[in-house]
């Protein structure tokens, strides 16, 4: 896995941020590093709690055979939802930006033969930090928190 991979994600965070919404963002990657789909969390902008940055990217690929060989890259941990995804479709390898801010189920994904790489890019670290200064409310909603 190639770091560069996570500007991807990074530059859709950056975007879902500047749209009104919660800054993650991902990608879906071939083996080869090819771009097969991208996305942002946009559960604010389309009212749609299903819209996470993974599963944007992942429908933004279209159908794929086979995603063993595929990766996951994310600027922020993925939470069960988005490991559920991973885990259910096969994909083989998961890219995270940071997992400070949430540590989502990277552990399940690693113990059950997914290949898993937290890169702790202050990019993501700092944009995410901000976000959840900035936005609680929104935050935990997004995470299932209740104030």
């Amino acid at each position: 896995m190639d770091p560069s991979w996570l500007d991807v994600a990074v530059a859709q965070a950056r975007a879902g941020l500047a749209s009104g919404g919660i800054p993650i963002g991902a990608a879906l990657l071939g083996p080869d590093g090819e771009v097969l789909g991208r996305g942002h969390n946009r559960r604010i902008q389309d009212d749609d709690p299903s819209v996470h940055g993974e599963t944007a990217a992942f429908r933004d690929a279209g159908r794929q055979c086979d995603y063993r060989a595929t990766t996951m890259v994310t600027t922020l941990s993925p939470c069960w939802y988005c490991s559920g995804l991973i885990r259910q479709f096969g994909i083989g390898a998961v890219l995270i930006g940071e997992a400070r801010t949430f540590h989502g189920g990277h552990d399940w994904l690693a113990e059950h033969g997914v290949r898993v790489t937290v890169l702790d890019d202050e990019r993501c670290v700092a944009m995410m930090a901000g976000f959840v200064a900035e936005h609680p409310e929104l935050w935990n909603e997004d995470i299932g928190v209740a104030d």
